[in-house]
Order: structure tokens, then sequence, then C-alpha cells
């Protein structure tokens, strides 16, 4: 009973998790770039399609206009950019995670004067200040954009959506990529996962060349150069063995390269000067073009189209018409002289490339083939310098440059998603920027001075793989103490990515109750303090726990026998374990690695300095054996990283000793060690015992917002979309009161309109509706939504009636002419089933005579009504309705139905035998073997139906019987017929059963 009961339960448990089907069941990527974005959905029997915007565009800008009562985003932004650029907010990637004393900051206001950047006090961060009553952080403008992104997904999806793979520059840090997060919280956007673009960009290469990838390695270097960036990653393609699904195919970020302000746009920059400095020398105005800034919005947007002309033309001419005070800009710009302007742009272009290479530790021979990214890669001298710089014979251009990131995200998103099963492609990402723990510790010198020791320990390697989750333990505190998490050696950045990459620090961790958890098991053996960190799937660092750890002996209990210790196992691994309080219980964590003491250093303590000195080897080897497991607490791995295993040499060649040694023994003597193992004492057992400790974290880099800081920006968004909703509705319901008014006046004077009202009826219509239009004039586009759907309202109940008649007298030739069909095709029917002869009739008498009520009462029904509505002026209510007539066809064809499908799979009777002998022993042969052939199927779908009735029983024995007969009473000539006969039909009979 109980057994059924829990069934029950999990039964019941498993229907409340399944999704419902109104359940949001699509989703959705965004590659963010920093001028353009990129959108993408998954829904059922829709796989792994763009999103086309508003102007059936496959990309939209990245750009949102602020006015007082009125936003807009992508292109329509863009449109008011060249007349009022103070409104209109891009290229806010680079602002995100950003401090006001950032490089960036500078340089975005340089690049746009025009917006006033203010300050924010109390997180060090920048927001825009529109006005008193508009000021906006980049998050929040950001955050709109994403709301917006998601009503296009919505639109196109036709369904709602909420999940979201978003991607980032593999080059962002901490504090950006929570930025990101935090804008898509404030849109309501659940993001699945922030995936860099570059992997993202492999992962689409990957997904569509699956059968080229085996288990020997290939090696793809992508060059993404961007609007804003550029990145190279070189990318190891191979299948490898997982636990889970078998044989798979793996992508491996081996190596990352960037250049943070390398792209297109600062070309356009380089081009919109150069414009502006040839309007200046045609001396057509006395004032300097530079200082207006609607007329450099309109010459940035003329030197972005004037890039991609010259990207395949070696001259063109730039024109703008009103330029500034009235004055038209005419110029011709060639290739050459664009690529003269941009020649220190060009000698950048092969950076990323090399670091990419010194990361990966890798040489441009072990390179297979350099793919192109990115729409700035379309500049021809970009190609020229990257080829020389790659020594390849070709670059590669077999992929989509505007779309990889985004069909690469989605792909993740619907992997992500428990609604699409999609085929396995592991993606092993991995950190730019190398992440560390420090801290410091009070130590005494043999001279009895006290001195302080400062601690580092490496977390994350530079390129480590993610998501992983390390711990660390210190062994040497009793007592709080507090550590700092921080980026690693960043040598490899230039000094100008150092100043634009902000603070190296990025979390103080404060840690309370470790005394009180000494104190409180005292008693105890102390396995260190614990701490456990993640770097999930988006590539942000969380600390999830620490605890500190103890270890108690155990009063050793009768051995169990085998049965028991499986079943203990068993419920363990169910949760059926100790009834005791779980808090100071650890189970191990399955994905974690302890990050181990580097060679040479102290065993005891888990963060040694590397300068440790060698004359402590000895100590630590001799405490590594004396205390009972406190290297082990050190060791114990369970994902191993390569860099990190490397580091703990000493210990793992310890370690394969001791195997051998062992291995040695039980193929030596296994009996000689049992009888020794019997004469030693067993160890005791230890159980192993953890107190969680109190964490304070004190951001260093970039403070995040305060809940109520999100909550407040949610409600601001919210509140601006809920005004936007607000007056498409009410533009809709305007734009619906005045088509009405104008379109019902023109009706008016046609003469299928003047037919069916009378002169008071359209005198009354005429005045409302003039009575509307002058208030339109008057009021109407001041007043509110309510009014307005009350004036239409009004307006159409009045003209229902004449337009139900209108409507009524255009139906009623095709309704009417349809119904005359099927009263004549139906009266032929029935005339033919009543002419059948009694032998062969089908139908019964009273299926004939309900067929034929039905056709009498329908042509009656439409004679009488016809003629009452020919008496009824066209002014009345008409009494013959369109639907009625429609019911009417839809009796009549049903009945008819009925009877066809009735025929369609009807048997015919058999015929009655003769009486003669003669002609008995024929047919009873000719039975025997037209029946033996019914048993082989038929070709004809019906008569297969027909045969597989159980009904019918196989003919064997009456064959028999009728054998037998005919046997006795005809000659020897006939009984070699019927035996042949008789043969196949038994070979009939036994190939069907």
């Amino acid at each position: 009973m109980r057994e059924k009961l829990t069934l029950w339960a999990l039964f019941c448990l498993a229907l409340a998790l399944l999704p419902s089907p109104t359940a949001s069941v699509a989703v959705m990527s965004v590659d963010l770039g920093s001028e353009w974005m990129k959108i993408a959905i998954v829904k059922p029997g829709v796989p792994m399609e763009i999103v086309l915007n508003k102007e059936s565009r496959r990309k939209t800008p990245v750009a949102v206009c602020l006015k007082e009562n009125e936003r807009l985003f992508g292109d329509s932004a863009l449109g008011v950019s060249v007349k009022n650029p103070k409104v209109v907010y891009r290229y806010l990637q680079n602002l995100l995670g950003k401090t006001a004393k950032n490089p960036h900051v500078s340089q975005y206001q340089r690049h746009f004067p025009e917006h006033q950047i203010q300050s924010d006090e109390k997180r060090g961060t920048v927001y825009f200040k529109n006005s008193e009553e508009m000021q906006y952080s980049p998050e929040e403008l950001l955050g709109m954009v994403l709301n917006y992104s998601r009503g296009l997904a919505q639109d196109f999806a036709e369904q709602p959506i909420k999940d979201a793979v978003i991607t980032v520059p593999a080059f962002f840090n901490q504090a950006e990529r929570r930025a990101v997060l935090q804008a898509a919280q404030m849109a309501g956007l659940k993001v699945l996962q922030l995936i860099n673009d570059n992997a993202a960009v492999a992962l689409n290469y990957g997904v569509f060349r699956r059968k080229d990838i085996n288990s020997t390695a290939q090696n793809v270097m992508f060059y993404d150069m961007g609007s804003g960036s550029t990145t190279a990653t070189i990318v190891t393609y191979q299948t490898v063995k997982t636990k889970e699904a078998g044989t798979q195919p793996q992508l491996q970020i081996r190596g990352v390269g960037f250049d943070r302000t390398l792209g297109g746009f600062e070309m356009e920059l380089r081009l919109r000067d150069y414009l502006a400095k040839i309007f200046n020398d045609q001396k057509k105005s006395k004032k300097d073009v530079r200082e207006n800034m609607r007329a450099m919005a309109k010459l940035l947007k003329e030197a972005q189209r004037l890039k991609t002309v010259l990207s395949a033309n070696a001259e063109h001419l730039a024109q703008i018409e009103g330029l500034m005070d009235d004055i038209d800009f005419k110029a011709k710009v060639t290739r050459a002289e664009f690529e003269a302007l941009c020649t220190d742009l060009f000698d950048r272009v092969p950076g990323p490339v090399e670091q990419a290479l010194a990361a990966s530790e890798m040489s441009l021979d072990e390179i297979e083939q350099v793919i192109l990214v990115g729409g700035a890669t379309r500049v021809p001298r970009v190609q020229e310098v990257l080829l020389k710089a790659v020594g390849k014979e070709e670059l590669g251009k077999n992929i989509n440059a505007d779309e990889a990131a985004a069909m690469g995200a989605v792909y993740q998103a619907a992997a992500l998603s428990k609604a699409f099963k999609v085929k396995p492609f592991i993606v092993r990402d991995a950190a730019v920027f190398p992440i560390q723990v420090e801290f410091s510790r009070e130590t005494e010198e043999e001279d009895g001075v006290k001195g302080i020791k400062h601690n580092k320990r490496i977390l994350f390697q530079r390129m480590a793989p993610y998501p992983q989750r390390k711990v660390i333990t210190f062994n040497r505190y009793t007592d709080d103490f507090f550590f700092h998490i921080n980026y690693g050696d960043l040598s490899f950045l230039s000094q100008d990515d150092l100043k634009m990459f902000g603070s190296q620090n990025l979390t103080t961790v404060k840690l309370s109750g470790v005394g009180n958890s000494f104190k409180k098991h005292s008693d105890a053996e102390s396995k260190g303090i614990k701490a456990h960190f993640n770097m999930d799937e988006s590539g942000v660092l969380l600390l999830d726990r620490v605890e500190s750890v103890f270890e108690t002996a155990v009063e050793e209990k009768e051995e169990e026998s085998t049965l028991t210790k499986l079943g203990n196992t068993i419920s363990s691994l169910f949760g059926g374990g100790s009834s005791e309080p779980s808090t100071n219980v650890t189970e191990p964590v399955q994905d974690e690695e302890e990050v181990p003491p580097e060679a040479g250093k102290d065993q005891d303590e888990a963060v040694e300095k590397p300068e440790e000195s060698a004359q402590e080897k000895p100590e630590t080897e001799e405490k590594s054996q004396g205390e009972n497991s406190k290297a082990e607490s050190q060791t114990e791995e369970k994902k191993p990283d390569k860099e990190d295993s490397d580091k703990d040499e000493p210990q793992v060649e310890k370690e394969a000793d001791k195997s051998e040694k062992s291995d040695e023994g039980k193929t030596n003597g296994a009996k000689e060690d049992e009888k020794e193992a019997d004469k030693k004492p067993k160890p005791q057992k230890k159980s192993k015992i953890s107190v969680d400790i109190g964490v304070e974290l004190e951001v260093n880099d970039v403070l995040d917002p305060s809940p109520e800081d999100i909550e407040a920006s949610k409600k601001k968004l919210q509140d601006l979309t809920d005004r936007d909703l607000e007056k498409q509705e009410r533009e809709k319901t305007l734009n619906s009161l005045e088509a009405f008014i104008f379109e019902t006046q023109d009706k008016l004077y046609q003469d299928e309109y003047l037919a069916v009202v009378t002169e008071e009826e359209k005198e009354e219509i005429s005045g409302k509706l003039s009575a509307s239009s002058t208030w339109m004039d008057d009021e109407g586009y001041a007043a509110s939504t309510k009014e307005l759907k009350e004036k239409l309202s009004e307006l159409k109940k009045l003209c229902k009636a004449m337009f139900f008649r209108v409507e009524e007298r255009k139906k009623w030739p095709d309704r009417l002419a349809a119904l005359d069909s099927m009263l004549n095709h139906s009266t032929i029917f029935l005339k033919s089933a009543k002419m059948l002869p009694e032998d062969n009739q089908i139908f019964t008498e009273v299926e004939l005579k309900t067929l034929e009520k039905v056709i009498n009462e329908t042509m009656d029904w439409k004679n009488a009504t016809v003629a009452e509505q020919e008496k009824l002026s066209p002014t009345e209510k008409p009494v013959l309705l369109s639907k009625d007539i429609e019911a009417k066809l839809s009796l009549l064809d049903r009945e008819v139905n009925y009877l066809l499908n009735k025929a369609k799979f009807a048997k015919p009777k058999p015929k009655p035998k003769p009486k003669d002998k003669n002609s008995t022993s024929t047919e009873s042969n000719k039975t025997s073997s037209t029946e033996s052939e019914k048993v082989v199927p038929p070709k004809d779908e019906t008569e297969g139906v027909e045969e597989a009735k159980p009904a019918e029983e196989p003919p064997t024995e009456e064959n028999k019987k009728e054998e037998t007969e005919t046997e006795q009473e005809v000659e020897e000539q006939t009984e070699d017929t019927e035996t042949s006969e008789n043969g196949n039909s038994e070979n009939h009979v036994s190939d069907e059963l």
C-alpha cells in the first residue's frame, strides 16, 4: 500500500511539472553588439530562425530615443538622431560596468559630446542626464533595448518569451558581465546564459559541420572585427567520450586575443572628421561644422554609408542635402584616401592574432583555417593585412559573418531549455583573465619576531575552462579572518588596456563564526576552513559558501552484512539516511576541485607564497605523514584541471608510489598481507562535521545596484512600457474612429447603402457623423482613449442595422445558389438510391425516408422564406438570413454524406447456389476458390477493411464438406479438377493461418 501511494505521489508530481499547453516554450537569443543586435528564436515547428524587425530587417540598431512623451527604438531612433542627436543613446556597451574615471567614459564623451554624462556618487558609475526628470543609467537603457528585442521576438514567434541567451564580448570582465545581467533583470528577462560571442560563433560553425569532427583535433581561428572591437579566437574541435551521451563533438577555446577599440566605428569616425574638414575647406559657411551637433550627426551617417560603399568601389561621391544653414555638401572620396586615414588602425589588425597564439601556446602552422566574422572584416585593407599576418593562402568566408553568433547562441538556448531536445555539442569556454585569492597571516620567525606573510593562490588560471567549481582550504586559522579575491597576472595587457580594464580587486570576503565553530567542536580534529567557488556558465565568479570542517572518531559497531550496507547506501542516495538535522553534515561536492598547494609549500597551509624556502620541505613531509589526513584534505579532487594537477606533481608522485607498492604486495602474497592485516589494529572510523561560516562580501571593482535600486529601475522601465502601450492603443483607436467616420460618410452615397436605409435613418446617421467629425477637429485629438472608444462604439451601434442589411443582401446570391445546387444533387441521389434492385439495396427504408424528409423540408423552407422576403421592403429587417441558409446546407450535406459513406464501404450480397448437382459441384469449387481468394489481402483499401471483419469465418471446413459430396457423384475428370482446386484453396488457407 505504501509503495502504491509513493508511486501515485510521484505520478502527480510528474503531472504537475509538465508544461501546460498555454505555457511559453519558445526561447530566444540576442547577439548584443556595440552597434547592431541580431535576434533569433526557437519554437515548436520553427528551428533556429532570425527574427525580422518591424522594418523586415534581420538586424536592428542598438539605439534608444527618449523624448518627453515618446520612446523609439532601432531604425526609428536612428532617424531621430540626425535631427536631434541629444535624445538618442547608442554604443551603450562601452559604458557598462565602468566607473566615471575609466578612459572609456571620456572617450565616449569625445565621440558624443551632445550627451550630458554625470557621475553616480553612490556607485561611482555614470548616468545620462537629459533633464531633471529623465535620468537613466547605461544598464537601464540597455534594459529598454533588451525589452524591445523581446517584444520583436514575441511578435515573430506569436507567443510570450521569457528565456534568453545573450552574447557578450569574450574580454568582458566580472563587472561588465554583472551589468548585462542587471540590465536583463530590469527588462524582466530570464537569462539562461551569457555566452561569449566567439564561443557562439564557434558553436554555430561546429553544429553545421558535425560530421567533419572526429577524434583528431582540428584547430580553427575566428577573426571577428565588429563595430566597436576586434577578437581573435583559436578553437579546437574534436570528439570526446562522455558518461551521459557517449562520444560527442566538443569545442574548446584555446586562446583569445582582443583589441577593445579597433573596429568599424573608429574608421567611420575618421571618415566623419575627414568629411567635416572638406566642408570647412570649401568655406561655404563661416561657421565651423564641427561645432554643430546636428551637422556632425549627418556626417557620421554619411560616413557609415561611405565606408560600406568603398569596400566594393574604388571611389564614391559623398553628398548631404542641407548639411548646415541650408548648404548642400558634395565631395568625392577614394578608397586610397580612406585607407590613408586609417593606416594606424590597420597596423593593429595582427595584434589580436599574436595574443591568441601566445595564450594558446600554439603556432600558425597548427592553425588549419582562419575564418572571418563581423561586418568590419569586409573592408578590403583589413583582409589584406590579416592574410599577410597569418600566412595562409586564403581567408575562410564560409560562415555568415553577421548572424553566426545569434544562431550559435539560440542553439545553446534550445539546449538549455527543457522544452527542446537537441544533439549534444560540448562547449568548453575559457576565462580570459586569471583570478586568484590573496590573504595575510601572522608568522613567527626563529628569533621570536612576529611578521605578516602575504599569500597568493591562483583560483582560475588564464584560459582555464569553465563552468567549474573550486575549493580552497585555510588550515591555520582558528578565529575570524578575511581574504581578497583579485585578478591574477594581467601583464599580457597593454597599459591602455589596463586603464580601461578598471579595478583589479574584485571582492573582500569577511568571515564570521570561525572562532565559535572551533569552541563548539574543540574535541574534534579541524580539517580547515573550506571556501567553495563557482564560475558559472556565464563566466561570473560566485562564492557559494564557506564552511568549517571537523573530524571526530566514531565508535566502531559490529560488522554489518553486505545486504545491510547496500540498503544503507541506496537509502542515503535517496535521502533516507539519518534523521538528525542536516546543518552539520556535508556531502562531497561532485564537481568541485580542491585547489592543491603548490610544490614545495607547507602542506598544513592551503595557500603559501611561491617563494617558500626549501628548508620547510622535510617538515612538510613529516607533518603530512604524522597528522592524519591533513594532506588528504588538500587533494580531494573531483574535476581535475590540467594546470592545477601540474602544480601538485610531488604529491601525485607519492600517491603513485604507494599504489605501485600495494599492487606488488597483492601479487606477491595476498594471504600474508591478510594475516598481517589481522594482527595490525584497524584504523578508527571518523565522522565529518561541517559548520556554515558567516560571509560578508565587500565589492571592490564596481558596486552592484541594491535590490531596492533594481526594483525602482524595473518600475521605471515598466512605467515607460505601459505608457508606450497606452499611446499605441490611443493612436490605434483614434485612427479607427477617423477611418470609420470618413468611410461611413462615403458609403451613405453608394447605391447599395441608399437602398437599405430610409430618409430618416440617413439623416440621423449623417448628422451624427458630421457632429463626430467636428468633435474630432475640436477636441478629439486631445481626448483620452476611453472617450475615443466610447465615441466609436456609439457610431457603430447607430450604423449596425444598416451594415447588417447590406451584408445580408451581398451574401444571398451565393448562399441560395449553393443551397439550390445541394437540393438538386440530393434529389438525384435519392432517386438513384430508390431505383436499386431489392437484392442490391444497401440503404434501409428509414434512411431513405429521412433523406427525403430533409430535402422536402429544406425546399419548403427556402420557397416560403424567399417569398416572404420578397414581400418586405429593403429597409426592413430581413427574414432570409445567411446563417439560416448555412444551417440548412449543413444539415442536408450531413445526411447525404452519411449515405455516401455507407455505400462506399457496403459489401454486395452473395448469390444463391444452383440446385443442379453438376452445377453445384462447379459452383462449390468456384465458391471455395473465390472464398480462398478472399484470404489474399486485397489491393483496394476498402476491401481490405471489410476482409478484416471478425464476422467472417474461414471457409476451410465448408470447402472440405462440399468436396466430399461432389467426389461421390462426379466423374474422374471432375475429381482431378476438384483436387487441384482444393489443393489451391488449402494452400491459401494455410498461408492465412
